[in-house]
């Protein structure tokens, strides 16, 4: 809960006490006019970023790879355009944080460092002789010697006569 008050109470609050301390120096009119000068520029620096990332996206399915970077990318570009699209400074420095590639690296090193941590606390919890099988106890997958591919051809049949059984019958 203490996110859900910092994000929906405290920063309307901040990005309000921001707004007009920018107004108190600027003045109102250049204040509203950066904050839709933001807005657009997010726009489109949504658009061209965005596009980037699915064309990074569909690439890595052309070549077999999981796009677990390039999905991480997609989502990240979608929130800094919301982020830049709220009025505010502060989101608006943290929607461009987001939508720069410099930026998305930054926060995706750190949330892999933050998962490599779990990971390892996870790991060292559940060692042999504790309640929970581990890493260590636990079986490993039986091998597999070859790819298995299926093709084959499927049609639609229909059954004028009523001679298939229909699911009320199998019960």
């Amino acid at each position: 809960m203490p996110i859900l008050v910092l994000v929906f109470i405290a920063l309307p609050i901040l990005e309000l006490l921001v707004i007009i301390e920018v107004a108190g120096v600027i003045g109102v009119a250049p204040t509203i006019a950066l904050l839709f000068a933001t807005a657009i520029a997010g726009a489109i620096l949504v658009r061209s970023q965005g596009r980037e990332a699915w064309r990074r996206f569909n690439l890595a399915l052309a070549e077999g790879r999981i796009p677990a970077r390039e999905t991480f990318d997609g989502a990240m570009v979608i929130l800094g355009g919301a982020l830049l699209v709220t009025p505010g400074f502060l989101t608006d420095v943290a929607g461009i944080s987001l939508l720069l590639p410099p930026g998305r690296g930054l926060l995706r090193r750190a949330l892999a460092g933050l998962a490599g941590r779990r990971i390892a606390l996870s790991w060292r919890v559940a060692r042999p002789g504790s309640r929970r099988p581990g890493p260590e106890t636990a079986h490993p997958p039986p091998p597999t010697h070859g790819r298995y591919d299926y093709e084959g051809t499927a049609r639609e049949v229909t059954d004028p006569e009523g001679e298939l059984p229909r699911a009320e019958d199998e019960r």
